[in-house]
């Protein structure tokens, strides 16, 4: 993809590098970053020159409005170190758009493709080392805006900062998940603001997934607030079933965030000749396709997991086995297919891959 040209930038490399410090061989998620990162601010309604300096902590005021009426939005997105040595991110427009659509719920600016892809690549470009070449790793890109106002009246803030960082990454999760159904707790309502990536959103979830990680299951499954009776997503992934040989999974809206990865599996599903269904799936109609065998797969989709295979679902104090993965199961050869992709290793042909 073209992105527009960044001219207009100011970049201040680190004194010093920390990569030498960095164990490669044994990376976890999220908690080693790479020397620079991007800031930009909005103020007096426009953005200004954006800069790239060295990746350090920042000053901000307490009545900042971000920590009192949680004005904050965030994407995830990947790079990979390509099979020819180059550096790949996979489908980077489509977190802008949807960056975007965060922002205009949340009362924000929103970021020009100059400041968010061309502000990207010129950030890759002078971080490029960062990249892992270990298969099963990648580079983490966490771009996220917030609210500076330094005024706690109620009211949607009329300055902003946005920043990019990233951080080389091992798995998101390295075995196959069980998770519990909530029939609790909610995650969005029809109305609200479930489809944007705002902190809100995360932070409202963590009580219910502590909860189901006390009882020993990785994440939960969300379910519809006004009934619970129907499957939505989990707290950090769309989740898909294949059901009768048909892929299935809860159509996006007010309550389902539209992630890229999802976007991706369903198209190669459809390339592929098979059926799909975007639909509300009950999650009584979930348990008995266990049990009868017309369920034979479950799994979630999102940026950090990429493909995360389900092996047992909790539901009223019971545990349902999904049947071992195989190697000709869809969600093994999906993975595949776009871990090709985005790797080099296959041809591209619908041009989602971003080379730096």
């Amino acid at each position: 993809m073209e992105v527009t040209t960044l001219n207009d930038i100011e970049i201040i490399s680190a004194s010093n590098s920390k990569i030498n410090s960095v164990d490669f061989e044994n990376l976890t998620f999220g908690n080693v970053f790479t020397d620079h990162m991007l800031i930009c601010d909005f103020k007096n309604g426009a953005w200004e020159a954006p800069i790239i300096k060295a990746y350090e902590p920042f000053t901000i005021d307490p009545s900042a409005k971000v920590f009192h009426y949680g004005q904050a939005i965030f994407e995830g997105m990947k790079g990979y170190r390509g099979k020819d040595g180059s550096i790949q991110v996979f489908r980077p427009e489509e977190n802008w758009k949807r960056f975007n659509k965060s922002a205009y719920r949340m009362c924000m600016p929103e970021v020009p493709e100059e400041i968010f892809l061309g502000g990207l690549r010129e950030l890759l470009k002078l971080d490029q080392a960062w990249v892992p070449a270990k298969e099963g790793c990648s580079l983490y890109i966490r771009p996220f805006m917030f609210a500076t106002d330094e005024y706690v009246g109620v009211t949607p803030s009329t300055t902003y900062k946005f920043i990019i960082f990233n951080c080389p990454v091992g798995s998101y999760y390295s075995k196959p998940l069980r998770v519990r159904v909530e029939t609790e707790y909610i995650r969005a309502a029809k109305g609200g603001v479930g489809f944007a990536k705002n902190a809100g959103n995360y932070g409202g979830s963590l009580f219910a997934t502590q909860n189901a990680n006390k009882d020993g299951y990785d994440q939960i499954i969300w379910t519809d607030a006004a009934t619970h009776q129907y499957v939505e997503e989990a707290g950090t992934m769309n989740l898909m079933f294949v059901i009768n040989g048909a892929l299935v999974t809860a159509a996006t809206g007010d309550t389902i965030l539209d992630g890229v990865t999802r976007k991706s599996v369903l198209q190669i599903a459809k390339d592929w000749g098979m059926e799909v269904q975007e639909r509300q799936l009950a999650v009584k109609e979930l348990i008995e396709g266990i049990q009868n065998g017309s369920v034979t797969e479950a799994f979630g989709a999102g940026t950090a997991a990429v493909i995360a295979p389900i092996a047992t679902i909790g539901f009223e104090g019971k545990d349902y086995d999904l049947p071992e993965r195989k190697d000709s199961d869809f969600s093994v050869r999906v993975y595949n297919e776009i871990n090709q992709i985005r790797l080099g290793e296959i041809p591209d042909t619908r041009n989602w891959v971003w080379k730096v």
